[in-house]
């Protein structure tokens, strides 16, 4: 449990007990305004699932919590993930309309993992954006990934891949392109 929902709970029981009544604590209830964004990380079982922008600002402690959910599962290496990035997945999954969290296939890759993977296949980009933090591969359990792929492409966001037969799709903050 992290820091907030600790305290939001906290905020919660407090309520509760001053208003005598049984009501849904505020830990349950969403923000207005709030963008929250949920990930599992295919590799590593790590998990996210709250608002990472709240208020008109992004939340610090969450951005920090998905660096780490988004890391090189191979180094371990973290490094900071664009918002621009999580802003496009929580527009895309406001599009699907899924309840499913995004499964990473892909988050952050370092350096020396990226230049392994490139001398393994020749659809590893040189200069992958994964190694700037712009990039993600992603399924959405229960959602089509034609479906997934279609609702980026019409976001005209940055640019999207299609592995159809690794089952994922490819999003990134660079200029407007498909492959």
């Amino acid at each position: 449990m992290n820091r907030r929902s600790l305290i939001q709970r906290a905020s919660g029981a407090l309520l509760l007990a001053a208003a005598g009544a049984v009501i849904a604590p505020p830990a349950q209830a969403t923000v207005p305004g709030a963008r929250r964004i949920s990930f599992v990380n295919t590799h590593t079982g790590d998990t996210f699932a709250d608002a990472y922008w709240e208020s008109g600002n992004y939340v610090p402690d969450a951005l920090q919590a998905i660096n780490h959910v988004m890391r090189d599962h191979r180094s371990g290496e973290t490094h900071a993930i664009d918002p621009r990035l999580l802003d496009q997945l929580h527009q895309l999954n406001g599009l699907v309309e899924a309840s499913a969290p995004f499964q990473i296939i892909s988050g952050y890759r370092s350096p020396t993992t990226n230049a392994m993977l490139h001398d393994q296949s020749s659809g590893v980009a040189t200069r992958s954006l994964h190694m700037d933090g712009r990039a993600i591969d992603i399924r959405i359990r229960g959602v089509e990934l034609a479906h997934l792929r279609d609702a980026a492409l019409g976001m005209q966001a940055g640019g999207v891949g299609f592995y159809p037969s690794s089952d994922f799709i490819h999003v990134d903050t660079g200029r407007v392109r498909r492959w």
